[in-house]
């Protein structure tokens, strides 16, 4: 089956592009992910002991506060884009991570506990949970290659993150440790933090130097969270395999994930972990903006296995037949 490449950018670009320039920002005061003011925004608001900040990414405003020291520190190289710091790309991270508490998608999904739970330890992020695991390492690899990268203004051995209850070898916990397990995309990571403190850096080539580091961190770690999707209903295990096949894509488009393109994209996402019962695109408690975007994520997803639609060089393909069109 073959796809042309206008009918190949509506399925990964143009239907999402579209209807996130179609949403409306009347409500501002939400643009922030949950509990933004009171997470941490400095290393001082962090427990020191022995001459280390210890921080617990288990904790959801812990893990938050991680990527607010993130957006105060690179705030100034994003002056010259905007002010405000709206363009900071790294605004996408946290928000989508704000999206996932919201949701219920850092709680306990195996339910033996009430970490996460509205009704218990809402603040608990559970290391049963699919979306918390991966989102710990597209928090502390960044994190800790910037203060690898001397941005942060501290040195390399000044902060430890905490291990979770179980699976303590899964995961690393300061430069050290991450570099030694995670070395390409450490560098990665610091590529970035090193390109964006050069005087003639670029918006498009930052997102370059970004989403090459996000999906080398995806691409790291996916596997080994795969056992967490017997925890979840079939239909959104589905989601969460089409979501990273998605993300690939708006790496290869190199989606500009600034606080409010972001804000509006995640608009789309489902508000509620989807149940063995829902069939998209006909969720009736979900919008007609979030049906579609899991409709074209089933689609894209059975596109990309026949075509490879997501790697990069298919979406310079796409732009080239746009622009001779």
């Amino acid at each position: 089956m073959a796809f042309s490449p206008p009918w190949a950018c509506v399925i990964v670009g143009c239907v999402s592009a579209s209807l996130v320039r179609a949403s409306n920002i009347s409500d501002e005061l939400f643009l922030f992910p949950p509990l933004w003011k009171e997470s941490p925004g400095q290393f001082s608001d962090y427990r020191v002991e022995n001459g280390k900040y210890l921080i617990d990414p288990w904790n959801f405003s812990e893990r938050m506060g991680m990527y607010k020291i993130l957006l105060n520190k690179t705030a100034r190289y994003f002056e010259k884009f905007a002010p405000g710091n709206e363009q900071n790309i790294i605004w996408g991270m946290p928000l989508l991570y704000g999206w996932q508490y919201r949701t219920g998608r850092l709680a306990d999904p195996t339910g033996r506990t009430d970490c996460g739970s509205t009704s218990g330890d809402h603040l608990c992020v559970s290391v049963d949970s699919w979306y918390a695991d991966l989102n710990y390492f597209l928090s502390s690899l960044p994190f800790l290659a910037a203060v690898d990268s001397g941005i942060m203004g501290i040195s390399s051995d000044q902060v430890m993150l905490l291990p979770p209850p179980k699976d303590q070898m899964k995961f690393c916990y300061d430069v050290s440790s991450c570099r030694s397990s995670f070395h390409t995309t450490m560098n990665e990571w610091n590529a970035f933090y090193q390109y964006l403190q050069t005087p003639a850096s670029n918006f498009d080539d930052l997102l370059k130097y970004l989403w090459t580091a996000h999906t080398s961190t995806l691409q790291d770690t996916f596997e080994s969270f795969e056992d967490r999707f017997d925890y979840y209903s079939k239909s959104e295990e589905h989601f969460q395999r089409n979501w990273v096949v998605g993300v690939e894509c708006l790496a290869a488009l190199r989606f500009p994930t600034t606080l409010i393109w972001t804000y509006k994209f995640q608009k789309g996402l489902p508000p509620r972990i989807l149940l063995r019962t829902d069939v998209v695109p006909f969720i009736s408690d979900f919008t007609a903006f979030q049906n579609t975007v899991l409709f074209a994520l089933n689609v894209l997803d059975k596109v990309d296995k026949l075509t490879g639609i997501c790697s990069v060089e298919k979406i310079y393909e796409v732009r080239s037949y746009n622009e001779s069109s």
